[in-house]
């Protein structure tokens, strides 16, 4: 019979195996659909969207590397890669509204994103120093065993965070696609387009999620055993 210890890695490996198939799919549908030409940028989804919301003071800035893009509520910016930001296609106009789908969340107080938004501090703080404490807790755990249990807190921290960040990212996404829809922007055909491009890049957070609850559990049973 498999141990609970040899089914959480099991579980762990099958993980590893599925962030490496979803992110090489990921890098496929965007560089098929970044061949799906549009009329409009990134940049120029981005601008559109926040003043079709009456968002006026969030600035659209384009920075260095790929699928780099995200929303900064403190600094109010919508960072753009530069295949995004100047990209006059499907992938582009995407992600691009994704990413304005952060902005509207923040302006109407989306709940689980004001809950990522709080969290963000602690699991700063928590990822600086929690592969040190869980290492020293193996470690000293005959000795020392309460060091691995803080380890675990602050790893389930990490946890906590990724399965909230799921709605966040989930809801940006179907903000996007009803927008680019509304507006005309994408068509009956893109449309399918930009909704496969987000489904992989969503895929990603999942996978991320279940990677860090297997690795949650192993850490626990690690504890339990030696209790």
């Amino acid at each position: 019979m498999i141990s609970s210890t040899t089914l959480i890695w099991i579980v762990m490996g099958a993980v590893m195996l599925l962030s490496l198939v979803v992110q090489n799919r990921l890098n496929s549908r965007f560089a098929k659909y970044s061949e799906e030409p549009l009329n409009i940028s990134g940049a120029e989804v981005a601008s559109r969207m926040l003043a079709a919301n009456g968002i006026r003071d969030v600035q659209i800035t384009c920075i260095d590397g790929k699928l780099t893009d995200h929303y900064n509520p403190e600094t109010r910016t919508v960072n753009l890669s530069r295949e995004v930001y100047y990209g006059k296609n499907v992938a582009a106009a995407a992600v691009a509204a994704h990413e304005c789908g952060h902005v509207l969340q923040h302006a109407t107080g989306y709940v689980p994103l004001r809950m990522r938004s709080a969290l963000v501090p602690v699991v700063t703080f928590s990822n600086s120093i929690v592969s040190w404490v869980l290492l020293a807790g193996v470690l000293l755990i005959n000795v020392f065993p309460q060091l691995l249990w803080a380890g675990i807190i602050l790893f389930a921290l990490t946890t906590l965070f990724s399965f909230v960040t799921l709605p966040v990212e989930i809801n940006a996404s179907a903000r996007a696609v009803k927008w680019l829809e509304d507006t005309g922007i994408t068509t009956y055909e893109t449309k399918d387009m930009a909704v496969d491009a987000l489904k992989w890049a969503a895929y990603t957070y999942v996978i991320a999620a279940i990677g860090s609850l297997a690795t949650l559990l192993y850490y626990l049973s690690l504890a339990s055993r030696r209790r």
